[in-house]
């Protein structure tokens, strides 16, 4: 972390946080970072924050220490740059489910590719022939403030059959929870299945199954909550802590949400006025407000993360030919748009847009939209060259 200080006392090590852009000259300031936490912890909150800030970023398996033997990343840190986005050396490919609900096929090492291995072990590949896509690490910035939306406050914007007629659907995906899973308050069954969130096909309920999951299939690390090692198949003794699970688990929690940068300029301003009329906010939601959460200080919270956590439609040029849960082949979860324009400081000073990367600038990604996007995407296109440049700066403030 950037702004991790630790002071030694005699009764102890006490680990605080400030905004070391002030003290330290020539820092970046506060929103051109994605990592820190947000503010409001307790003490015992920022604690567990630093160890798994430690965990996330600091922990490299090995093979002495669990990883593998098949495993796509050696750490949570590696595919999460500063807690940005990833880098095409670091995309996950997806594959075995090309039916909606259908299972994925673990005979060929399903539903994840596992294209590295430790000494004495033979990677996964696939065959050209399998569909398979690919998807590019996201930025774990925020993710607390979504986690803590009640499933109704989500619900409210899906219309699956297009009642209002507005060409926008957003489609629920509903989960198959893991044994492990806990039904708090604000969670809604749908026959025996729960809302999904997390992910790109919204795949994952919450952050304890991002989390669990993204130690068993990245890093091939097993846990008393995925217990079952993916080379073998067999359920092994758990390789990292249910501790240090829940220490990651908070960290993601409570990391601090992207700040915009100069909201206030003309451009962007402008920018963000084109951004409604061409209807990106029908599905690229602007604004909510959290309920009461086990974290106060993501409590009655208004953020700004732009997506609605629902699947659309996105078009051919979109569909990979596989699918996730019941999502079909072109649907895709809308992608928040907060922290968008710090992407290249953790892509190479490139962007790597979409979900596989693809796009290699904002406006590509905005023209490879299909589907229930195709009206905005076409009033993006019949925009003057001085209306597309303020829009692209207002995306790249968020």
């Amino acid at each position: 972390m950037k702004k991790r200080i630790l002071i030694l006392l005699t009764s102890g090590i006490f680990f605080l946080w400030g905004a070391c852009e002030k003290i330290i000259p020539g820092s970046p300031p506060e929103d051109e970072l994605l990592d820190g936490p947000i503010e409001g912890l307790s003490f015992s909150e920022q604690s567990q924050f630093l160890a798994g800030d430690i965990a996330f970023n600091d922990e490299i398996f090995t093979a002495q220490n669990g990883l593998g033997p098949l495993f796509v990343a050696t750490s949570c840190g590696s595919c999460h740059i500063g807690d940005g986005k990833g880098h095409p050396f670091t995309t996950l490919v997806r594959f075995g489910q090309t039916e909606p609900n259908a299972l994925p096929d673990v005979s060929i090492g399903g539903p994840q590719l596992q294209n590295r291995a430790i000494p004495g072990h033979q990677p996964e590949w696939l065959p050209d022939s399998l569909p398979h896509t690919r998807f590019t690490p996201p930025a774990v910035t925020g993710l607390g403030l979504l986690a803590a939306l009640t499933d109704q406050q989500i619900l409210n914007n899906a219309d699956p059959d297009d009642l209002d007629k507005d060409g926008i659907s957003g489609v629920p995906q509903y989960v198959i929870p893991p044994d492990y899973f806990i039904v708090q308050w604000y969670h809604q069954s749908k026959d025996n299945r729960y809302l999904g969130r997390f992910g790109k096909k919204a795949a994952a309920i919450d952050l304890l199954q991002q989390t669990v999951t993204a130690y068993n299939q990245d890093m091939g690390v097993t846990s008393t909550f995925e217990p079952v090692d993916v080379a073998s198949g067999l359920t092994i003794d758990p390789e990292v802590t249910d501790q240090t699970v829940r220490d990651v688990v908070l960290y993601l929690r409570t990391l601090k949400a992207p700040i915009q940068r100069g909201p206030d300029g003309d451009q962007v301003m402008q920018g963000r006025d084109i951004f409604h009329s061409i209807q990106c906010n029908s599905c690229h939601i602007p604004q909510w407000t959290t309920p009461h959460s086990d974290i106060s200080a993501l409590s009655n919270k208004t953020f700004f993360p732009y997506t609605d956590l629902l699947l659309h439609d996105m078009g051919p040029a979109l569909d990979d030919g596989v699918t996730e849960g019941s999502a079909e082949t072109f649907e895709w979860r809308t992608p928040p748009l907060w922290g968008l324009g710090l992407s290249p400081d953790s892509q190479g000073r490139e962007y790597f847009l979409l979900h596989d990367g693809r796009a290699r600038s904002i406006e590509e990604a905005i023209l490879l939209h299909g589907g229930e996007a195709k009206m905005a995407r076409d009033l993006f296109e019949a925009l003057s060259t001085i209306e597309k440049s303020a829009l692209l700066t207002f995306l790249e403030s968020l």
